[in-house]
């Protein structure tokens, strides 16, 4: 399902302007997180870490095998990967500690911000559970952009930061999504007014593009290498399985 026109050049014209910020502006990196230490038995699908990338580890972070996703929310294919690859990823992999599995989230327009503020509202341990609700739920608010009046659309080009994120998730039903995980409106429309964060999305969404040559998505990365030609769920998971054995 393609995107309106004029959401799309509203949301490359955003994006535009997020990245470019004063030196002073840029936050720092957060500090590298201390690494749990394994022990017998561990089900590593609780354990919920951040990366030096600002990305979310599921399962432990010193593991062998480190899989990185970048994930755009806004795109089909994210969320049938999403669909194929959590369930098995969890038990053949991060349940016992034999590999990691990191979301790094990246920005194509204004509804990925949106949905992306939303995914990591709250602790980091949230976040694996309101990104997949988002995924699994895309059929429903995706379909709605079809519906979208023009006096929608247009509301969306013609607001602040803050209101147009707030607009999106209203007529998207994004705030429906989240309120069924336990949020309440204030805090979601606070996570949704942080300009100072999506301005942080924007950058590590370019460095991706120059770093990781990531040119769509899902893309992904083993041991911090781009894997060429891997988009799906089918060709991840053959490399993944080489690298258990």
């Amino acid at each position: 399902m393609s995107l309106p026109k004029t959401v799309i050049a509203a949301a490359l014209t955003a994006l535009v302007m997020l990245t470019v910020s004063p030196a002073h502006a840029r936050p720092a990196a957060p500090a590298k997180p201390a690494l749990p230490r394994p022990s017998t038995g561990t089900n590593w699908n609780g354990t919920v870490t951040r990366s030096a990338e600002d990305g979310y580890i599921l399962g432990n972070p010193a593991a062998p095998l480190r899989v990185v996703a970048y994930i755009s929310y806004s795109c089909p294919h994210c969320a049938e990967f999403a669909a194929q690859a959590e369930v098995q990823l969890r038990i053949g992999m991060i349940g016992p500690g034999k590999g990691s599995y990191e979301i790094r989230p990246f920005l194509r327009n204004d509804i990925d911000i949106a949905a992306t503020l939303l995914a990591e509202c709250g602790q980091p341990a949230k976040f694996f559970g309101n990104s997949q609700l988002l995924l699994s739920r895309q059929n429903q608010w995706l379909a709605l952009l079809d519906t979208l009046t023009q006096a929608q659309q247009d509301r969306w080009n013609g607001l602040d930061f803050g209101s147009r994120m707030r607009a999106i998730a209203s007529d998207l039903g994004f705030y429906a999504v989240l309120e069924s995980r336990g949020y309440d409106r204030p805090e979601l429309d606070r996570c949704l007014t942080s300009e100072a964060q999506a301005k942080r999305l924007a950058a590590r969404t370019k460095q991706a593009v120059t770093r990781d040559f990531v040119a769509g998505t899902p893309a992904f990365l083993i041991n911090g290498v781009p894997l060429a030609g891997t988009y799906n769920w089918a060709t991840l998971k053959p490399q993944i399985e080489a690298r258990l054995r």
